[in-house]
């Protein structure tokens, strides 16, 4: 394993994190794994020198912080592990017997966004659930347009004066929310911005116009989600049947229908498959070698429902693509639709 700071922080993370999304309650999401089935996966991540995890209040209602917070205190020293989570979106309760209207949540004043009441309540939740004192990485899930900037962002300042988070980061949101919210604190004096999580993988780059640049340029960690495209990079889609790829995940996620089915997509797995074959190794491999070999990349955040699946994102580490396969794999990509930001 290798590690790098994390943007312009002090802080390590290894060169791939574990995303904690796919561990739950399987009523949330049909393809969630529950704690015995996540705990080879995380032994095993931990075996392969990880000590980034990543989680969110909103996963299964909190039961991802549960599972990460015990599996992560078995596996891996405090100190040496990086935590992170999220706030911004309600806990839906429905599918655990909290309050619903049909099969809907009930809305609920003061359960979501980041008014400085839901932020302190939401990390007061998370470390209960996660088991520890601290989170290392304190993140909004998305861009909160009914909150003002300064109330967030001293409201974070203050969770991590408290000692209740390290830094602080964000999720996907335009970059120039991102941009107004770190320059509101800079001017102020509070804390920082030290990461970005956004969506990125080679079927959809159009983070590369904006955001990937400004953390660049002011020395902002990029982690991002979803690098092999929720499953569609694996190369197991056909343009005639978006549900074609099998049961769970890959029948069911329809925002990995609403992302990745244009023409030019297939064209992108098309490539990545030939290089892949010319190299003797998975889609899968190729995909992460890329992002990996992107300039500004700290760690992506790789799910995975299976041991051999995170042995083949760490082992994307040692495949070095040439500048040929790169421009090869960029070459077929088309502009999309931006989704994803509210």
């Amino acid at each position: 394993m290798r590690y790098v700071n994390l943007g312009n922080s002090g802080v390590k993370v290894s060169r791939v994190g574990l995303g904690m999304m796919t561990f739950g309650n399987p009523a949330w999401r049909a393809w969630l794994l529950d704690e015995d089935a996540a705990r080879p996966i995380v032994r095993r991540a931990v075996e392969l020198g990880i000590n980034f995890f990543d989680t969110a209040d909103m996963y299964s209602a909190g039961m991802s912080e549960e599972i990460t917070g015990k599996l992560v205190r078995e596996f891996c020293p405090r100190d040496e592990a990086v935590i992170a989570t999220k706030v911004h979106h309600p806990l839906d309760l429905s599918f655990s017997g909290g309050s619903t209207v049909g099969n809907k949540p009930v809305a609920r004043p003061n359960m979501g966004g980041q008014s400085r009441k839901r932020i302190f309540a939401a990390i007061d939740g998370s470390l209960r659930r996660l088991g520890v004192d601290y989170v290392d990485l304190y993140q909004l899930h998305r861009y909160d347009p009914g909150t003002p900037i300064e109330e967030v962002m001293e409201a974070l300042h203050d969770v991590v004066k408290a000692g209740k988070a390290r830094y602080i980061g964000a999720s996907s949101m335009w970059t120039w929310q991102f941009a107004k919210m770190q320059f509101v604190a800079q001017a102020r004096g509070w804390t920082r911005f030290t990461a970005m999580q956004n969506h990125y993988n080679l079927v959809y780059r159009e983070e590369e116009r904006e955001m990937i640049p400004f953390c660049r340029d002011q020395g902002i960690g990029l982690t991002p989600y979803s690098p092999l495209a929720r499953g569609f990079l694996a190369g197991n889609r056909r343009r005639d049947d978006k549900s074609a790829g099998g049961a769970g995940r890959d029948a069911a996620d329809e925002m990995a229908h609403a992302y990745y089915y244009q023409d030019a997509d297939f064209a992108v797995v098309e490539a990545v498959r030939g290089v892949a074959a010319a190299r003797g190794v998975s889609n899968a491999t190729v995909a992460y070698a890329w992002m990996l070999a992107r300039p500004g990349i700290t760690a992506p955040i790789v799910g995975a429902s299976k041991v051999w699946q995170i042995e083949e994102a760490v082992g994307a580490l040692d495949v070095a693509l040439t500048a040929d396969e790169m421009a090869a794999l960029e070459a077929p990509y088309q502009p999309h639709r931006v989704l994803g930001h509210a």
